[in-house]
């Protein structure tokens, strides 16, 4: 795959890829596309959160039960 960009863009990868952790202007693509999927992943979620019903009210005994049952996972 080949993409074109114009000249200021062309710098501006460059100074990324110069002054951060990317060897190449291919490994920061590779970093923006893996962040785009995780940014989608995460508003599908949201986006089903925000349509589903109402959860159990996570109150003092909804996490005292929730530690029971880790404790008791830990000694199986």
């Amino acid at each position: 795959m080949n993409i074109s960009l114009p000249d200021s863009l062309k710098a501006y990868v460059d100074e990324q890829v110069s002054g951060r952790r990317f060897g190449t202007s291919s490994e920061y693509v590779r970093d923006l596309i893996r962040r785009d999927q995780d940014r989608q992943r995460l508003r599908g979620l949201l986006l089903d959160g925000a349509t589903s019903e109402p959860g159990a009210v996570a109150d003092m005994a909804y996490f005292g039960t929730l530690r029971a049952r880790v404790r008791k996972g830990k000694a199986d």
